[in-house]
């Protein structure tokens, strides 16, 4: 048993965001047990984060979502790796996310004489869904338009369901894709494929690198992107190793996104303009924010937690052009587009011609500024390139293409 014990205080976060305790597993371990406690009477002006580092890397992330790690032989908490326990010198990772003025006074102790069993699945499988009859959009040949979610989580971060809930949920509303993002761990990826097949969704595995300064979605099977790097490098690292990192929720609360331009890096390839905390649409903001971002490849994520009256999965959807089912190529590609839902109007790219359906009386807005009226279910424009929305006449928006 080992006891870590103390104050943070707001000198410590200026020295660094992110500090390590580090203990030794023996080889004789048969279980570890994590436990992070600290003063919670500050309420959000008081908060740590958890994470975990093994003699291998980066072992998993709770964020503030847990206080209790669980590792086993086999077995292994959600948000964290299922491989053992290596022996050697081990780190607890605590966020020092928000210290109040006065500091926090924290106790974390690691058990390295545990008793852990693997976590039996309480959560029957849920049936699978009939799903909505899809959507015949007009494509390029060779090009089909799938419709997506770029952001949902699971308990291997915040959220509330389970992985195959999560996929049973998308499916019966009609979606062919999932991005599954969960805060600063890869621990779901091995389970997506499998839980996908069963219910006829492509869930797709991403991460989302998470900080204080602001929140970015990778995108692909890449292995872990290190949050504690600066946000300015992401996307880099995340390119050259075959993903896509977007910009999440930039001018949503103090999740927005605040960190700064690394000199010589490359600019985000993509971004989140549409998020379901853009409940206004009306509100210029975060198109504002998109353009003087230079209009990066749009995505649109509903940042699923758990079942809510205000957050659907799919709302706002993404339809990406895909060949061969290809969703991160389509994305690469920057053949994209937003709506608002499954079934809501939208705005396709289709060759040399910008498609409208189903958005009789909107205005179709280019990048100059310059409005052109919208008539019946099916509306083609010519010789529009760059980024485009639709919009009522009240400036709300309506729909989104790259």
């Amino acid at each position: 048993m080992r006891v870590f014990a103390g104050t943070w205080t707001p000198a410590h976060r200026a020295e660094s965001v992110w500090h390590q305790l580090p203990f030794d597993v023996p080889s004789s371990c048969a279980g570890l047990r994590v436990t992070l406690d600290f003063d919670r009477s500050h309420g959000s002006a008081g908060v740590l984060d958890l994470g975990l580092v093994d003699p291998l890397g980066w072992r998993g992330w709770s964020g503030g979502a847990r206080s209790v790690i669980a590792l086993g032989r086999e077995g292994a908490t959600p948000g964290y790796l299922d491989r053992g326990l290596p022996p050697g010198r081990w780190e607890v990772v605590l966020g020092l996310h928000r210290i109040p003025e006065g500091g926090l006074a924290y106790e974390v102790t690691v058990d390295t004489t545990a008793t852990v069993a693997r976590e039996a699945l309480d959560v029957p499988r849920p049936p699978v869904p009939e799903r909505r009859p899809r959507r015949d959009l007009p494509a390029v040949e060779g090009l089909r338009w799938l419709a997506g979610d770029c952001h949902a989580h699971t308990v291997h971060s915040d959220g509330f369901l389970s992985i195959d809930e999560l996929a049973a949920l998308a499916a019966g509303r009609g979606l062919d894709f999932l991005w599954v993002t969960d805060h600063n761990t890869t621990s779901h990826h091995p389970c997506l494929a499998e839980a996908g097949a069963h219910y006829g969704i492509d869930l797709l595995p991403g991460q989302e690198v998470t900080t204080a300064d602001g929140h970015a979605n990778a995108f692909g099977d890449i292995g872990w992107v290190d949050f504690r790097q600066p946000g300015g490098t992401w996307a880099a690292d995340v390119q050259a190793r075959g993903g896509l990192l977007s910009v999440n929720h930039p001018v949503s609360g103090d999740c927005a996104w605040r960190h700064p331009s690394v000199p010589g890096s490359q600019p985000t390839p993509a971004s989140e303009v549409w998020h379901s905390s853009w409940t206004d649409l009306a509100d210029g903001g975060p198109l504002a924010w998109w353009v003087a971002a230079g209009c990066p490849i749009p995505l649109g994520g509903s940042d699923f937690h758990r079942p809510e009256p205000w957050v659907e999965l799919g709302r706002p959807t993404t339809w990406v052009a895909c060949a061969d089912g290809d969703v991160l190529g389509g994305m690469l590609a920057g053949r994209t587009a937003v709506s608002a839902g499954p079934d809501a109007p939208v705005l396709l790219r289709v060759g040399d011609e910008l498609v409208a359906l189903e958005a009789d009386g909107a205005m179709l807005v280019c990048p100059g500024g310059r409005r052109s009226p919208v008539h019946g279910d099916r509306a083609t424009f010519g010789g529009h390139d760059g980024a485009h929305l639709l919009e009522r006449t009240d400036r709300t928006v309506v729909a989104i293409a790259a």
